[in-house]
């Protein structure tokens, strides 16, 4: 037996040995694949306790009478009732977070708001930018946006030259109604409605004044109203003695000025002391503006200007009137564009919600495809494929205003006879009182 046992003992030790190498082995792996690595603890939420907006704004210059008197008063307002209630609500932080503003000073120069923009996006790395002011500063600004993909929703300005590109610009979205959206067509089809012939047009040499005459040139050709006369003014005229004489000559019916407020005062002005009495004088932007009314008293009697709105249109621009206006000078009224700048203020803050997060391009959708509640009501863009849009015709409450004993009254919309109307368009306009005599 013994030796029996001796035939198995060599192979038994072989076998033990080797089990006392392998089975050691297995349990340091088996160890390694059944304990869990240790977890790292998640990286904390981002802390984000505001949303800072950029602006370059006109605080100084020629263009500080548009800035101050537009949307200034605007953003001002707004930006203090939403902090009142506590900010923007955004999803990801799950809280509403208040804005703050930071503003620097382009002097009213074109050059400087770029730089300012620029530093804004890359140095100051504002979560927004709000607009500058003007259609030229427009016209320098959108590109830069697009290039960062920072949305931006303008104020004052137009958009007649940035058509064709706004194919390319999809972070741009104009508010203002502007010379053909849809401004001028309704004008020019209330006055040949009236019987006007003839037509005088004095724009300021920028854009602004190269896309409004161009525009009332083709849509006054439309109507069958003639131009008798279309002068380029200087930014910086003091003496319209010689354009007013000029078009005094001509007895064309109509007297259009699209200058900036200190052209159209001084093209007022000299009409009143030289007698001139069109049966139709226009003057924007300027006419649209209270400090116009408290310049000239009764006589802008009858002077027509840009206007969407005053506090009889709806039971919401009541409201924003008492926001607005309660309790201080006439001066800082705008009965043209106020109504759209409020609209996209409120309109962006609704994205923003809409989208629950400051990301651009989802905010920038959201402005892209929904209908959204402002103060204009339903409030959505006309989008130019996938770049940027016009704030729709349909959600305009006004086009043309006109001073009747001493307000100002929406008297001419996108369906005129429009239905949110506040007066009946006066035409021939009363004359100018005759210049006290010295």
């Amino acid at each position: 037996m013994w030796k029996r046992l001796r035939n198995y003992a060599l192979p038994i030790i072989i076998c033990l040995i080797i089990l006392s190498i392998v089975i050691p082995g297995c349990t340091k792996e088996a160890a390694k694949t059944t304990t869990p690595a240790p977890v790292a603890p998640a990286a904390p939420a981002p802390v984000k306790d505001k949303i800072v907006v950029g602006m370059a704004r006109p605080l100084s210059g020629w263009d500080a009478t548009i800035g101050d008197s537009a949307f200034r008063p605007v953003y001002e307002t707004w930006v203090k009732e939403v902090n009142a209630q506590g900010g923007v609500y955004v999803a990801k932080y799950g809280k509403k977070l208040p804005i703050e503003l930071k503003i620097y000073d382009d002097t009213s120069d074109v050059n400087t708001t770029v730089k300012l923009t620029e530093k804004l996006i890359t140095e100051d790395k504002v979560d927004f930018l709000w607009p500058a002011c003007g259609t030229s500063f427009l016209f320098a600004q959108a590109p830069i946006a697009n290039k960062y993909g920072y949305l931006l929703v303008t104020a004052e300005g137009g958009a007649t030259t940035m058509r064709d590109s706004m194919y390319a610009n999809p972070y741009l979205f104009v508010s203002l109604s502007f010379s053909d959206w849809y401004e001028i067509p309704v004008f020019a089809d209330m006055l040949a409605a009236k019987g006007a012939k003839t037509a005088y047009l004095a724009c300021i040499a920028d854009l602004h004044g190269i896309e409004y005459s161009g525009v009332a040139a083709s849509e006054f050709a439309r109507v069958g109203i003639k131009i008798v006369g279309n002068v380029a003014v200087p930014g910086d005229l003091k003496d319209w003695s010689n354009i007013i004489n000029d078009a005094k000559a001509s007895n064309a019916d109509i007297f259009f000025c699209e200058c900036y407020p200190d052209g159209v005062m001084g093209a007022m002005g000299t009409s009143i002391a030289l007698g001139y009495n069109p049966k139709a004088w226009l003057g924007g932007p300027g006419a649209n503006f209270g400090f116009f009314h408290t310049a000239f008293g009764p006589a802008v009697e009858g002077v027509m200007c840009w206007a969407s709105w005053n506090d009889k249109t709806s039971p919401a621009f009541k409201d924003l009137y008492n926001k607005l206006y309660a309790g201080k000078p006439e001066d800082i009224q705008d009965w043209w564009g106020q109504s759209f700048y409020w609209a996209a203020l409120d309109v962006w803050k609704a994205a923003i919600e809409k989208a629950g997060t400051l990301d651009q391009k989802a905010v920038r959708d959201v402005l892209a495809t929904e209908h959204l509640n402002t103060v204009l009501g339903d409030t959505y863009f006309t989008m130019f494929g996938n770049g940027g849009g016009f704030l729709a015709k349909e959600t305009h409450p006004g086009e043309v205003g006109q001073w009747i004993n001493g307000k100002c009254e929406v008297v001419g919309g996108g369906n005129w006879p429009a239905t949110k109307l506040t007066g009946d368009f006066v035409y021939p306009k009363p004359p100018f009182p005759a210049p006290a005599k010295k």
